[in-house]
């Protein structure tokens, strides 16, 4: 049944609203057992005073007090008790990754065999059921590795103060008093409820077989025996006579005794402690006197001083005043001062270059090398353009012989016709 408990501590929220209502309630439960086991172990000893922590409350991981402190808490504490089992796993820090802090501690817990059906972004909030599962998974560890085992409870057996009596025919108990003066009321049927009655049949049956039966004298007894003999049968039966009613613990009456003794107690405590309290109270109020006309005795002596300290408070906060002011035009003026250099750092680049490019000579070679290339180009139009004019030429000069060959070849024709 615990292990299932403990499994239903550590499973999903499905299982507590199908379960039953009470298990809105079982993460305070477990968080108890988890309390134990860790006093158990000895964490307000080993844990909590060497790292300078206060103890936690059986409450704590489950309700939300502060995410961030709880969150802390439990890693921390999941560090401690692998380490009381016997695992090797450094301390958290504040500043650590907290899902590889978390990871580590599920691989740990995994290790162990135990499941874990939940996602691990449940245990970043540092409180509810799954980090009140992991924490009682690891101390369940923790103390399987220093070998303690659960020993069966042994109660106190409860002395009871009563008186041992013989018991014979004339003991009464309280309990048979009730019983005959109830049998008694249940009898009348008229009486007064709120009038206590004494029933003497009841008393008669509860003695019946007791006594013997009894006849009304018909004249007056006298007796003959001895009156030291009489005495001395008086002494003999006494202590059989006794009448003895045992206490009861769960009887008003030894209750209202105790309380009865209590307030004697507290009256007599309360007289003693009065006068203490008393002298106590004087001695405060001469000493609250006595500071009083110390502190009035002070302040006369020092109101010279107090007066000069606010003058100089008044003229410190005055040149405070003047120097944030003055340190307002200061930075107004760094700033213009800021531009300024900026532009003159610009035209002192921009008279470099154009000083560079005035002393240097290279423009000038290029040029140079321009005027050559022209130089180099004209001339070579200069060929292509006689080249071309004597290609012209010739061929204007075919043009003119081959017309001179016509006009010759019909001259001679001519001139045959003639002769």
């Amino acid at each position: 049944m615990a292990e299932e408990r403990r499994r239903g501590g550590g499973g999903g929220d499905e299982e507590g609203e199908g379960g039953g209502p009470g298990l809105v309630y079982m993460p305070f439960v477990l968080m108890e057992e988890l309390l134990d086991k860790l006093r158990l172990l000895g964490y307000d000893r080993e844990f909590a005073r060497k790292m300078n922590l206060k103890p936690i409350s059986r409450h704590y991981f489950a309700l939300q007090t502060n995410p961030g402190e709880q969150f802390y808490m439990f890693t921390s504490l999941a560090a401690w008790l692998l380490r009381k089992a016997g695992r090797h796993f450094e301390q958290p820090q504040e500043y650590d990754d907290p899902n590889a802090t978390i990871s580590s501690i599920l691989d740990e817990v995994r290790k162990y065999g135990h499941p874990i059906d939940f996602p691990p972004s449940k245990l970043k909030q540092g409180w509810g059921e799954h980090a009140i599962y992991v924490l009682d998974r690891l101390s369940d560890e923790a103390l399987r590795s220093i070998n303690f085992a659960w020993m069966r409870p042994q109660y106190p057996e409860e002395e009871m103060d009563e008186e041992h009596v013989v018991e014979d025919d004339s003991e009464l108990t309280l309990n048979e008093i009730e019983k005959s003066m109830a049998i008694g009321s249940s009898d009348v049927e008229d009486a007064d409820d709120d009038e206590p009655m004494l029933d003497l049949e009841g008393m008669k049956r509860l003695n019946q077989g007791k006594t013997f039966e009894s006849s009304k004298p018909e004249e007056i007894l006298e007796s003959t025996t001895d009156a030291a003999d009489w005495r001395l049968e008086v002494e003999r039966v006494m202590p059989q006579l006794k009448v003895t009613i045992r206490t009861d613990n769960k009887d008003w009456r030894v209750h209202l005794e105790q309380m009865h003794q209590h307030h004697t107690g507290i009256e007599s405590s309360l007289t003693e402690s009065r006068v203490h309290l008393d002298k106590l109270q004087n001695e405060v109020s001469r000493t609250l006197e006595k500071i009083a006309s110390r502190e009035k005795y002070i302040n006369s002596q020092l109101e010279g001083l107090l007066g000069a300290f606010r003058q100089a408070q008044d003229a410190l906060a005055e040149t405070k005043e003047k120097y944030r002011q003055a340190s307002g035009g200061v930075t107004q003026r760094s700033r213009m001062l800021a531009e300024i250099t900026e532009e003159l750092e610009k035209v002192k680049q921009e008279m470099d270059e154009r000083g560079s490019s005035m002393t240097d000579g290279a423009p000038l070679v290029r040029i140079k090398q321009a005027i050559q290339q022209l130089k180099k180009e004209s001339t070579q139009m200069d060929v292509r353009s006689g080249v071309v004019e004597h290609i012209l030429l010739q061929a204007k000069l075919k043009d003119k012989t081959l017309q001179n060959k016509q006009v010759h070849s019909g001259g001679g024709g001519s001139d045959g016709f003639i002769i």
